[in-house]
């Protein structure tokens, strides 16, 4: 079975944000040998907003492992100059699509205001996906994928934001579910174990999980980690969905443990 994780950060300065590692770096080094002992084959480098560097490592890292790293980049979305960088966005060593989080000051509006309006249809025309940290905004993704039809859209984490476990995390979970209706959105399964104050397997969550399954398909769901703010190694991210969701058959576990995601972002990876 093919493992790839849906998100993984690198970086090499600044102050991780939130419950990521509190390091001064993560390298591809250090990223290759905790996926090699956790029996990842390969994953996502989504670059990071505290470090402004981040890009650049992520492109030397996947230039250095084609096989293995691929990246969901980013660019000043309020910058017109940006608008230029989407032709050709993918011609980039192991550049697939984009990723915008909306984490700095001020950029919380630029889903609502206006300010990304333009990059739908012109992503959408490039044929690259977009992933979303949408948990604030959910409805408006439905909005954008009934506008465009051809963009393929990735919410973020299940819709889920910050550090609420439990039942509270999952709040906002039947806007996140009414979004499966619009064939051209997905969603990643990413940083399970960190919406749970229970211990492995995280049996409280895993209702919320099917739910997503149910609606969303093995086709539109992608494993994965953030595997820098998770409260468990690698292997127990991985076991959780391989071995402890019983409902999963071997041929949804193949498609949502990595064949998905490939075919979603157009990552031509061996089985």
């Amino acid at each position: 079975m093919l493992i790839v994780d849906a998100q993984v950060h690198l970086w090499g300065s600044g102050s991780p944000t939130g419950a990521h590692r509190k390091i001064d770096s993560f390298s591809a080094d250090d990223l290759l040998k905790e996926m090699d002992e956790g029996g990842v084959d390969a994953a996502v480098i989504h670059p990071p907003s505290w470090d402004p560097g981040s890009g650049d490592i992520a492109l030397e890292a996947a230039k250095q492992h084609p096989r293995r790293l691929a990246i969901l980049g980013k660019f000043p979305l309020d910058d017109p100059k940006s608008k230029s960088l989407v032709d050709g966005w993918n011609k980039q060593p192991g550049m697939l699509g984009f990723r915008f989080t909306f984490l700095q000051p001020g950029q919380e509006t630029w889903p609502t205001d206006g300010t990304m309006d333009w990059v739908w249809p012109a992503a959408a025309q490039a044929g690259l996906p977009i992933a979303l940290m949408a948990s604030k905004f959910l409805p408006l993704v439905g909005q954008v994928a009934e506008k465009h039809p051809d963009l393929k859209l990735i919410v973020d984490h299940m819709g889920r934001f910050g550090t609420a476990t439990d039942a509270p995390a999952w709040e906002n979970l039947p806007e996140l579910l009414a979004l499966a209706k619009y064939p051209n959105i997905a969603v990643k399964a990413t940083g399970a174990p960190s919406y749970s104050s229970a211990p492995y397997p995280f049996k409280n969550i895993h209702d919320y999980i099917h739910q997503i399954y149910d609606t969303f398909g093995p086709s539109r769901m992608f494993w994965g980690t953030d595997i820098t703010r998770m409260p468990c190694p690698w292997k127990q991210c991985v076991t959780m969905f391989t071995e402890e969701l019983p409902w999963l058959t071997e041929k949804d576990k193949e498609l949502i443990m990595g064949r998905a995601l490939c075919d979603w972002i157009g990552w031509d990876l061996p089985g």
